[in-house]
């Protein structure tokens, strides 16, 4: 393999690994939500700020492997 095939490829890796977790964990943090929601429904304001809060912390992670993948690839 060339060095430029190397460095395509740990592009996609990096974005691929990057994208994947964080859509893990936005799922996982939606379903708990509605769990908590199903469950105690009064607490709705508080749940719904901390599931806002904690997207917005893993979709941070998934631009950092957009940044991280732009930087591998124009480096």
């Amino acid at each position: 393999m060339t060095a430029d095939t190397m460095k395509i490829l740990a592009v996609a890796i990096s974005i691929a690994v990057g994208a994947v977790a964080p859509a893990y964990a936005i799922g996982m943090i939606g379903t708990k939500a509605v769990e908590a929601l199903g469950r105690n429904p009064e607490a709705e304001s508080a749940i719904r700020t901390t599931m806002i809060l904690a997207l917005a912390f893993a979709e941070a992670i998934a631009i950092y492997a957009l940044v991280v993948a732009l930087i591998l690839k124009f480096a």
